[in-house]
């Protein structure tokens, strides 16, 4: 009998027996679970930190000044633990798994084989138009050449890229009668001959 019980409290109270704290491990274990989850506990570090404080009170179960508190006693001892394992452990987060792009820029790739299938002159004038982002007013001043000239590279680059790449490029009316011109009427259309 000696061995089932514990020494007696402070306030010379009989303690709990081995068996009555059995008894109160099944009734109050799951409990203790729930109030952890409560405070915020996922349900497995719940039960790891219910049986530490179980194991704890077992250990201490001298300390407890009345049995029938034995449910607060261990929910008080269970939030203890958890707050210090969260004192000493850094807050760790699993990040979910983030799909990468590839390495590779596609479009840096698609860009050097359209510009590889034009010409020198072409290649420049798509070159410092769309990447560059010059305005065909510049290009001209730069090359020395009229606005419509430069506009007639771009529209040729441009075909030249869609056939060999094997797409069609729509052409607007006003593009068609644009390269229709000679090629030494490639000044600017004025204001007269674009209301005609």
């Amino acid at each position: 009998m000696a061995n089932q019980e514990t020494t007696m409290t402070t306030q010379g109270r009989q303690p709990m027996t081995e068996e009555e704290y059995g008894n109160a491990y099944q009734r109050g274990f799951s409990l203790t679970v729930r109030f952890l989850v409560s405070k915020g506990l996922s349900y497995d570090s719940a039960r790891e930190t219910a049986q530490a404080a179980w194991a704890k009170g077992w250990e201490r179960l001298g300390q407890l000044r009345n049995p029938s508190m034995i449910l607060t006693w261990m929910n008080s001892i269970a939030l203890n633990i958890h707050r210090s394992y969260i004192r000493r452990e850094p807050l760790l987060q699993a990040l979910p798994e983030l799909s990468t792009p590839p390495k590779v820029n596609l479009a840096a790739i698609d860009v050097r084989r359209i510009l590889r299938c034009c010409k020198h002159s072409d290649r420049m004038v798509l070159q410092r138009h769309y990447l560059e982002g010059y305005k065909v007013q510049e290009i001209a001043e730069q090359q020395g050449w009229t606005e419509t000239a430069v506009r007639i590279r771009l529209l040729r680059a441009r075909r030249t890229v869609g056939q060999r790449l094997g797409r069609k490029i729509k052409v607007n009316e006003a593009n068609r009668r644009l390269v229709g011109r000679k090629a030494y009427d490639l000044r600017p259309a004025t204001h007269m001959e674009h209301a005609a």
